[in-house]
């Protein structure tokens, strides 16, 4: 099977990345206070989320998030605006389950695990928008292919300007 790229699915993964950037990585920036899980424990004694998924962080994602939308539905159309509002909620849906499990596998809040944290975002945005409008594989393939880079990029830059603790 041949994966063909064309202008179409460059676009509507610029589309669906935009928000989804906007609304994960915020929370690095303007996170921080009150913990989502309240400090409440899983069955398994762990915290839920843990430490660093704070409403404030995600209040702050999702605000971005819906700018972020509210610009590309003003530039494009209403049904653009309505998708990457869906992917906003869809990212930090995501991120909180990539939290979820990585205090399952009992790892600290914070500690890397490669691909879940470059990934997570992406797959809740694509599993929140998939019943509302589905994304090609061509454009599929070039968000999965790119994310990981970029979100590595980031979060150097984001270390290096002192927003975050750590370089991953």
């Amino acid at each position: 099977m041949e994966l063909v790229i064309d202008l179409a699915d460059v676009l509507s993964a610029l589309l669906f990345i935009i928000p989804s950037y906007a609304a994960n990585s915020v929370p690095a920036i303007f996170g921080g206070g009150t913990p989502i899980d309240l400090g409440r424990r899983f069955i398994d004694g762990e915290r839920i989320f843990g430490s660093h998924k704070t409403i404030k962080g995600f209040a702050s994602g999702l605000s971005a998030g819906f700018l972020v939308s509210i610009l590309i539905g003003a530039l494009f159309s209403v049904e653009f605006f309505v998708s990457s509002a869906l992917i906003s909620i869809g990212a930090l849906g995501g991120d909180l389950l990539g939290a979820f499990i990585k205090r399952r596998l009992k790892l600290p809040p914070g500690y890397p695990l490669p691909l879940l944290d470059q990934l997570d975002f992406v797959f809740g945005g694509l599993l929140i928008l998939y019943p509302f409008y589905g994304l090609s594989s061509g454009a599929v393939f070039l968000i999965l292919v790119v994310t990981p880079a970029i979100h590595v990029l980031a979060n150097m830059i984001a270390y290096l300007l002192r927003f975050k603790e750590t370089f991953w």
